[in-house]
């Protein structure tokens, strides 16, 4: 096996010389270590022991994998907003020099020296298009535009109409964007760049690179006059990358240590500083995270938690910090969350949602009420570029009767979305629902995995256990539906000749109707032919078959097949690979990906071969992660009577888009228990305890970011499955001296759990390998929709929809008066 190689090459040689001595002085200074102030001691070092070197580098790998929430429930559907009569698509945003305010069905967008103003509900294109090179009919000329936002006025049906300009010169303008002229104007109140502008209840605030912070507060009920209104001035740290106006307080930080950044050689960072704007006299207060963290790139509040600020951090972290201060104390950090390998850019809170923007142009929205933290949502948004802004439109819910919520892109697109997430809770609602529009019934499944250690089929001879493996194994169902075989290691793997000739030819292997190509390695045709021949002599002559998936990946093998009865009611049949080997370059371990849609369920099936190695589960689980995330599968939801097809807004591309999801092969999870604990164990039938030790079912238990938490397996009644010495019953007798483990295993997923039954869980006593091969028996329940009857149901349920969104804009609208956003 791949394996024996890979350890063997760390075995230190008897050969070897010894190594030179360095002169005195030649050596590295030892490691060393700053620890700040307050902060805690390191623990103690652990002791040594003889797979130190794997395990101790794994532990801290584990600890940044387990805390990623749970997205293996995400819908992938975008939540499109459909109050604007034309689509915002079309209003193109330049990246980093762009500056957009939205109101209703008003956007305006600014860049340089150009300012566009956007009426969604009349026009794709902008009913004002301004240059300041003619000083928008003022003296003042050719100025820059540097940051935008509509200031607040007294009377409801003025909200949205009067917008304030910053200028790279430090001038602030007003403009009523019903007429396009100006209507105030400050010049030179700055006296440098203006970079931000923020609306809180009858007040606006100016912030300039220097640190220059302007309070311009009216009277009540009386509107705010940009050009006779003496603003308060408020001094802050110059040059913040990070500023934002959450709960009436100004949150800033920077890289810069001298700004209030991260400290060189401090293990915290970056320092974040908070000031009262609104208090005369108040001084601004440092915090620190309780760990070092990448520098502040958003922030925001949830309304569920009105005394909690969350910022996002590049590294993919989200801090979060306790305002509720009684007694004027300080915010504290008090937990932080990894939440994505990647930079979070962006973050806004949408009622009980965190919804944050990536690198990779998707936005994700977060449950943070549950513990540990589940993904909601997480849809393409901005074509895998970076969500640079996302941002709540305060004015929607009186002017649109929606929460809307825009984001910018580095595509230079402006996109709205529905914050309150209508589609989703519609078709939850339909789930619930289903019976009424479709019609049941049931399949058997039968799924065969075994590593074959490079075995042929003639090697099936001696004991009755070889003779009638396949023909056993095919009839401990009776005539079932679908028959899936997985195997593994179909060729030697350590055999470089022939698993180069594999990775040559591997990807003609399938002819186009579907058999087995003569240019491939003669293992996977003999072991073709032997399957497919056991099938038909196996079953009655009534019952036919078909293969509808046959594919290799060096040395995993896949086929599958149908009845002929079933087969006719197969459509969007696809196939994809997932090579593993190498940082995913060979694909000595991957995944063979097959699926198929029957009558209206989607049905997926994975043959796999992960990371091999006792203590290697990090990169098991990093093997999982790559197959069940993969997105190569073809996407084929055009048609509306394929859409029901698919679950959680997907289009067939991915595992998870997919109702049930059958999952087999070597996997690799062994015992964490010493080898004469296990065979003590084996010999005295206490299978319970091995359980407990099993990896697989401690990350499925533990590992809260592990991608097949939300599988299902049945009970281990049977004794591990590897590793055996060949054509015997006895475990590893060789130098290595393996734990036996369950190593080879079935999983299934299904999007309503009662739909899948496990029927039979079992091993086969086949000994011609260093694995015995195991099967798993499933009923499965398919449905058929009448299309006609689901539109029916889904006009209920989105008149059920107005009533439940009605009441969620109210108490969002309540929230963001509480916080003066209105």
């Amino acid at each position: 096996m791949v394996e024996q190689e890979t350890e063997a090459c760390v075995e230190p040689s008897l050969t070897a010389p010894p190594p030179e001595r360095k002169a005195f002085g030649g050596h590295l200074p030892p490691p060393t270590r700053t620890i700040a102030l307050g902060d805690k001691l390191p623990p103690a070092r652990r002791a040594q022991s003889g797979s130190s070197s794997e395990s101790e580098g794994e532990d801290d790998s584990k600890l940044k994998v387990e805390l990623l929430p749970d997205a293996s429930r995400a819908s992938r559907r975008p939540p499109l907003v459909d109050c604007h009569n034309y689509s915002e698509f079309n209003i193109h945003v330049p990246a980093y020099t762009g500056f957009v305010a939205v109101s209703g069905h008003t956007a305006a967008v600014a860049s340089h020296h150009h300012l566009r103003i956007y009426d969604l509900s009349s026009s794709s294109s902008p009913i004002w298009n301004l240059d300041s090179k003619d000083g928008f009919g003022t003296k003042l000329k050719d100025f820059k535009i540097t940051a935008l936002e509509f200031r607040p006025t007294s009377h409801q049906e003025d909200r949205g109409h009067f917008l304030w300009l910053g200028t790279k010169d430090g001038h602030l303008i007003e403009m009523d964007v019903r007429t396009g002229s100006v209507t105030a104007m400050r010049p030179h109140i700055h006296a440098h760049t203006v970079t931000h502008m923020f609306r809180h209840g009858q007040s606006m605030i100016t912030v300039d690179d220097t640190g220059k912070v302007l309070v311009f507060t009216s009277a009540e009920g009386v509107d705010l006059s940009l050009a006779t209104l003496q603003p308060r001035v408020v001094r802050i740290a110059e040059k913040q990358e990070f500023t934002k106006l959450l709960g009436g307080q100004l949150w800033t930080s920077t890289r810069d240590p001298n700004g209030g950044g991260s400290v060189p050689g401090a293990s915290r960072g970056p320092y974040v500083r908070v000031y009262d704007i609104f208090t005369p006299g108040a001084v601004g207060r440092s915090l620190l995270p309780t760990e070092h963290l990448g520098a502040v790139t958003a922030g925001t509040i949830l309304a569920t938690q009105p005394g909690q600020v969350y910022l996002g951090h590049e590294g993919g972290h989200i801090s979060i910090w306790s305002t509720a201060d009684t007694d004027g104390a300080p915010a504290q950090c008090v937990e932080v969350v990894k939440v994505s390998s990647s930079d979070v850019l962006s973050l806004e809170g949408v009622n009980e949602r965190l919804w944050a923007g990536s690198r990779k142009g998707l936005i994700s929205a977060y449950d943070v009420t549950s513990k540990p933290w589940t993904v909601t949502n997480c849809w393409e948004a901005h074509n895998k570029l970076p969500v640079l802004r996302i941002a709540v439109d305060t004015w929607s819910m009186e002017k649109l009767d929606r929460l809307v919520i825009y984001s910018v892109g580095r595509d230079e697109q402006l996109k709205f979305w529905d914050g309150l997430l209508g589609i989703d809770w519609i078709e939850q609602e339909l789930l619930k629902r289903e019976t009424e529009f479709s019609t049941f019934r049931d399949m058997t499944v039968l799924i065969v995995s075994w590593n074959i250690d490079s075995a042929k089929p003639d090697q099936l001879t001696g004991t009755p256990e070889n003779v009638n493996f396949l023909t056993d194994v095919l009839q401990s169902v009776d005539r079932p539906d679908v028959i899936a075989f997985g195997m593994q290691e179909l060729i030697d793997l350590e055999s470089r000749k022939m698993a180069a000739k594999t990775v040559l030819l591997g990807g003609k292997s399938k002819s186009t109707d579907g058999t087995i190509s003569q240019k491939v390695t003669t293992s996977y045709k003999k072991w073709y032919d032997r399957l497919v021949l056991a099938v038909r002599c196996a079953m009655p002559a009534d019952s036919p078959y078909t293969v509808v998936h046959a594919e290799n990946l060096v040395g995993l093998f896949s086929c599958v097949l149908v009845k002929n009865t079933e087969k006719i009611r197969l459509k969007n049949v696809a196939l994809t690979t997932v090579k593993r080997g190498m940082g995913g370059r060979y694909g000595n371990k991957g995944g063979i990906i097959s699926r198929f849609v029957v009558d209206d369920t989607s049905v997926c099936f994975i043959n796999c071969h992960l990371a091999a190695g006792q203590h290697h589960v990090r990169q098991r689980n990093a093997d999982v992660q790559a197959i069940v995330e993969d997105n190569t599968l073809p996407s084929d939801a055009s048609a509306a009577d394929e859409i029901v097809a698919f679950v959680n807004g997907g289009d067939g591309s991915m595992v998870l888009d997919h109702e049930i999801v059958f999952m087999n092969g070597d996997m690799n999870y062994r015992i964490d228990q010493r080898r004469e604990a296990v065979i003590a164990s084996i010999k005295a039938g206490d299978l319970e305890h091995l359980v407990i030790h099993d990896q697989l079912r401690k990350e499925m238990k533990f590992n809260r970011g592990f991608r097949l938490r939300t599988f299902s397996e049945g009970p281990l009644n049977f004794v591990p499955t590897y590793k055996y010495d060949r054509r015997t019953d006895e475990f590893d007798s060789s130098e290595k001296a393996r734990v036996p483990a369950w190593c080879d295993r079935v999983l299934w997923r299904a999007l309503v759990p009662e739909r899948v039954t496990q029927l039979h869980y079992r091993r086969w006593e086949a000994n011609v390998s260093d694995h015995r091969p195991i099967s798993s028996a499933f009923r499965m329940t398919v449905k058929q929709v009448n299309h006609e009857a689901r539109a029916h149901v889904k006009a209920q349920a989105m008149d059920k929809w107005k009533a439940v969104e009605r009441e969620r804009l109210g108490a969002a609208l309540q929230h963001y008066i509480d916080q003066q956003m209105i």
